[in-house]
Formats: structure tokens, sequence, C-alpha cells
């Protein structure tokens, strides 16, 4: 038999089935999904089988791609439906994103009831919102600084206003809280099939009450915690720490908004597209998409003459190698004959259009496109994208790539600069490319994707080859703190055309005749942050997240730690530090002397307030590394060339 991928499972399936097994059966839920997941598959039309062994099938049967109900995952063993096997077949399959939204209608339609459009590549989780600042810094005592969990409801309440979360949301909220904090009690290794069974449950119990920010949200620690658990290399811890706090603080604040900002907390379930009239757009480039669920596909940006960014994009299940063939097909928008890759170097007139928040171009019915004339990215109007200070870039960046964004706040996360090559830099990571833009910033350039089978890693090595090469380039920003942006774009050495350095390919033909100046590049990043302590609490956040909260019970003395941090002047850190240790750390025990069970939601509440603030505080010192400085102009030796000394940071 051939491998073949399981289908997804929707999440009330994988919760049903994982619920009605019996206790014993729930211990060794675990080993049978490792043991599933070695088995040959095949797939025969809508049906996968799974060999559970020489004489037993398991069959999942997904008509239109997706497990739906708990009868289509069937087994043949003797135990059957009772076994373990159905179980963990879904628990071993990938959790199913929402049912695909319809098209928007025309734009004739009124703007008052805007329709919804098909999101090309579904999010797993929506950003929760920007942290609350006080102006001045709280003792570490404050009780301020904890942030409680939201009660379940048990007791009948009173009809709420309209702008107030109903019961049945609040009880949803608080299962949805439950259950991540049941992921930071027992950590990636003790998340078990059955942890993530009760995510599942709360992510569809919230979404039948109207709250799909949560379930999404939800699903997305589902989704990195089978990663984790996997051992999959694009796994990253952040990710996750990023998205438990989503979670809890969106079920936090469903019980305390009111108004616009409820509307925020429980989110949409589609994406609204609203009439926008004729748009004039003048194409930008063409990036690869490939995201972790399997999707594939291609985003094209756009330009209106009055530098509003929008983008026209291909994207369904297919990985890489649809990202490929993507660039290369029509663009579905009006009658145009534009594939992606031309749309990015050319124009269009489009009458009747459709766009949604963040700038994603509709495909409706009512859509009527024609190819028209381009602009280079030295001629009006795409010319002023590149007059805007660095600065003021970064910070309208920031606020689309916080972790704590509204969704569909609007805005982009790029930034159009002119720099300077410098050569080549090595991190921990791997090796990127440094370049110094105008005002004297010394920015990272990293790669946006390291899949061999797209062109961003052989481009951007083959860029760090000719120091002093001057470039007009397109990057989204990282939040880090010292100046850094992944590169999408760049105009060509030659200055004949642009690059859309995940597709095009450059060689050194490209490259400018050797012998430029060779500029050294800085030992480390530097910025307002390069030195901050602020690394001693983020550590402390993400180690509960890898191992639970009992081991950072376990780490020992935070004093020193916290006393560096005031000296640094962040008391506020040094107080949240102290506040976490001792909520991991601490057991009551009964008048018998018998431990009585931790304080699970004391504990989240200790995570989620330090992971906010740190996240508030890092973005505000990658705001600051972009501001130009006496000391943007200063480099030491190449880390190329020179021998890094011990001990000394990256």
């Amino acid at each position: 038999m051939t491998a073949a991928p399981l289908p997804p499972v929707a999440p009330e399936v994988t919760a049903t089935l994982v619920e009605d097994l019996s206790p014993r059966l729930r211990k060794r839920l675990d080993a049978a999904v490792t043991k599933l997941g070695s088995r040959p598959t095949h797939r025969d039309g809508d049906t996968v089988t799974i060999a559970v062994d020489d004489d037993t099938e398991l069959r999942l049967h997904a008509p239109g791609g997706v497990v739906a109900t708990v009868d289509a995952i069937t087994c043949g063993c003797l135990l059957a439906p009772s076994c373990v096997h159905r179980a963990a077949a879904a628990c071993a399959a990938p959790a199913a994103d929402p049912a695909p939204e319809p098209e928007p209608a025309p734009a004739s339609a009124p703007a008052s009831a805007p329709a919804s459009a098909p999101d090309a590549a579904p999010d797993l989780a929506a950003q929760p919102s920007a942290p609350t600042v006080p102006d001045s810094t709280p003792s570490p005592d404050d009780p301020t600084l904890l942030i409680a969990p939201a009660p379940a409801t048990t007791t009948p309440m009173p009809a709420p206003a309209p702008d107030e979360a109903t019961p049945a949301q609040r009880e949803a909220a608080a299962a949805l809280w439950s259950a991540g904090a049941a992921v930071l009690e027992a950590g990636v290794a003790g998340a078990g099939a059955v942890a993530q069974a009760a995510l599942l449950r709360a992510a569809h119990t919230a979404r039948l009450r109207q709250l799909p920010r949560g379930a999404s949200a939800a699903l997305s620690v589902v989704t990195l915690l089978r990663a984790a658990r996997a051992g999959d290399p694009s796994y990253r811890t952040a990710d996750l720490v990023t998205a438990l706090a989503e979670l809890l603080c969106t079920a936090r604040r469903v019980g305390t908004a009111a108004g616009a900002e409820l509307a925020a907390v429980r989110g949409r379930a589609r994406r609204p597209y609203s009439p926008d009239g004729s748009l004039r757009l003048y194409g930008l480039f063409t990036e690869p998409v490939v995201t972790d669920s399997g999707h594939g596909g291609a985003r094209t940006w756009v330009a209106t003459p009055d530098g509003r960014l929008c983008t026209v994009g291909d994207v369904a299940p297919g990985g890489v190698g649809r990202a490929l063939g993507v660039a290369d097909r029509t663009v579905r928008l009006g009658d145009t004959a534009l594939t992606h890759r031309e749309l990015g170097r050319a124009g269009l007139a489009v009458s009747g259009a459709t766009v949604s928040p963040d700038g994603r171009l509709g495909a409706g019915k009512g859509v009527k496109a024609v190819t028209a004339r381009g602009a280079a990215w030295t001629e009006p109007p795409l010319a002023a994208l590149w007059e805007t200070p660095p600065a003021e870039q970064a910070a309208r960046a920031l606020r689309s790539v916080s972790r704590y964004a509204e969704p569909d706040g609007g805005g982009s996360d790029l930034l159009f600069l002119d720099v300077e090559l410098l050569g080549a830099v090595r991190e921990s990571a791997g090796t990127c490319l440094l370049a110094r833009c105008d005002g004297g910033i010394p920015v990272r350039l990293a790669v946006a994707d390291d899949d061999p089978a797209l062109a961003h890693r052989d481009n951007l090595m083959l860029l760090a080859t000719a120091p002093g090469t001057r470039l007009r380039i397109i990057g989204r920003l990282v939040p880090a703190p010292h100046p850094r942006l992944t590169m999408l774009a760049c105009s060509h050495p030659t200055g004949e055309s642009t690059v859309d350095l995940g597709f095009d390919r450059l060689s050194r033909a490209d490259l400018p005749d050797p012998g430029a100046p060779v500029h050294s590049a800085p030992a480390r990043p530097g910025g307002p942050g390069a030195e901050s302590p602020l690394h001693l609490l983020e550590r402390r956040v993400e180690q509960t997240v890898p191992a639970g909260r009992a081991t950072l019970g376990m780490l020992g003395d935070v004093t020193a730690e916290a006393r560096r941090l005031r000296r640094a002047g962040l008391p506020t850190a040094a107080g949240l530090l102290t506040a976490l240790r001792a909520s991991a750390a601490r057991r009551e025990r009964d008048l018998f002397g018998r431990l009585l069970p931790a304080d699970t939601d004391g504990f989240a509440a200790h995570w989620l307030a330090a992971a906010r603030y740190t996240a508030a505080v890092a973005e505000s010192l990658c705001a600051a590394a972009w501001e130009p400085g006496p000391g943007a102009l200063t480099h030491g030796p190449t880390e190329a060339t020179a021998p890094r000394p011990a001990g000394s940071p990256r």
C-alpha cells in the first residue's frame, strides 16, 4: 500500500469518539495514535483505509474531503464500535477547518448588508486584542497584575443587554478557559489526545454559541500541540505561547467586554466583503503561500493610486507544489487573462470591486476587471510607497503583526525600503543578509520560506555575495528587538525589472561586476532592546508550555533574575516573574496534611499576565529599534569571518 494523508476530521467528531471511550481505553489512546501513525494507508475515492494489522482495517469516509460524522469512521476489529482505533484515527487526523464561505454577492447588493467571500487560506487563529499598557508602573504586589479567569455560569441569569455576552456564551468561554488552563498545567508532554479532545469539544461549543474567534484559537492550539508531540520541524514554542495566550485572553474577555469590544472578542465566522466601486490597481509583486495545514497557492499584491494595498489570492489544499503551479495560472478576478506573476508587473481596472477589511479583493459575479498599464516601482503612484520614513512604516506594520492586534483591523505588514547590501551574517537560526537602509539603520533580511522548492534562500544567499549593491526591496516585518524583515521582492540588480524572490531565480550573471566596496557587518543585532533582560521573563513563560506548571515550580529561586529586571527599569516584569514562580510552586494542604489540587486557574492567570506583558514590551522595543539614532552607522567585525568571543550573546 502507498501512504496517503488522513482526511481532516470535524472537531466534534473527534471529541465525541474520545468522550465515548472507557477510562481504561483513554489511558491507551496516545499509544494507539502513535501506532496508527506508522501504519500504511490507502486512498480510494473519498475513503482512506488504514491497515491496523494484517486482518483489521480502519476506514475514514470523507465525502467532500472532511469526516463530518461519527459513523464515517468504521473499524473491522472485534471490539468495534467501542474500540480505541476509531478515536485514535480521529486524533491522528488533522482537525477540519470551518466550512468554506459562499462567494460574495455582486456589487449591486445593498451596502448595508455586505456579503461574504471565501477565504482562500482559512486562518487557524484570530489575533487577540492589543494589551492596555498602564501609564504608570504598578507595584509588583499590585493585584491588577493578575488576570483572573472567567468563572463558569452555573445559575440562571437575567437576560443580558444586547451588547453583553449571553449566559450560554459565558459558559462556552469558561470551557475554553478550562481547556486552555489544563494544557498549561500539563504542558505539551502531558497534553495528549484526551486534553486535545477537551479543546476540540470547547471549540465546537464556542462555534455553536457564536464565538468563532475563541473556537479558532482552540483549534490553533490543538494543531500546534500535535505538531509539537509529533516532532514537526516547523513547530516553534513561541507559536504555541501566542496561541495559548490568545485562547485564554479571548475566553476571559467574553465575560467582561461589551459593545464594539464584545463584537471583536466574539469574532466573525465569515470574512465580510464590502462594495468598493471602481478601482485602478497597479501590480507590485507575487509571493508563494504555503501553510502548515497543507494549503498552497500564490498571493499577488497590488496598490491603488492613493497607496492602499490589496491582494488577489488563490490558495487551496496542495502544498508547495500547488504554489509553484498557481503562479502561472490566470487570476480569478473578472475577465482578465493575466496570470498572478504577470499581474505583479501589470495593472487592472476593476469595476464593482468588493474588498475585505484586510484588503483581499473579492471575486464575485458582479466584479469586472480588464488589463491596464502597470507602473514601475520608480514611477508614480508606486514610488510614493518608498518615500515614507522606515520608522513610520515599521510602526504601521507592527500594528498589523502584533500578537494582540484586533482582527480585521486592516493595515499591512509590508515595508518598502531602499537598501545597500552589506553581506551575510551568521545567526543561531542560520544565515541572513545584512543591509543598510536610508537613515543608516542596519536591517537583517531573512528568508521568507526555507522550502528548497522555492527560490527564497538561493536568491538571498546569492545577493549576499554582492555587497555594495543598492536595491529597492519589499519585505515583511519580523517583530524583534532589532530591525528585521523577511525579504519578498526586490528590484533587479541591473535595475531593469523586479524579482519575485519566491518564484524568480537569480543567477550570478544578474549580479554586478565584482569589486564593489565591502562593508563590515555588526557583530550582533543592535537597537534599544538588544541588551534588554526581558528574555528572563520570556524564558519562564516559554518554559511552561513544553513542561507544564510543575516543572516551572521546581526551577528554583528567581530573586537574582527579578533583581536584574528591576535594575534595568522593568519592575513590572520583576513582579510578574516572582508571582509566576510562586504560583507554579504553590500547593496547599488540607487539615490532614494531604496535598490539595493545584490552583490551575490561578496559575493560568499569572501566566497570561506575563505573556501579555512580554509581548507588549517586545513590540515597543521593536518600534524603537527602527528609529534612526547616532549608533545606526557603526558596525563591528563581520561575523562571517571574525571568531565569536566565548560566551558572547548572539
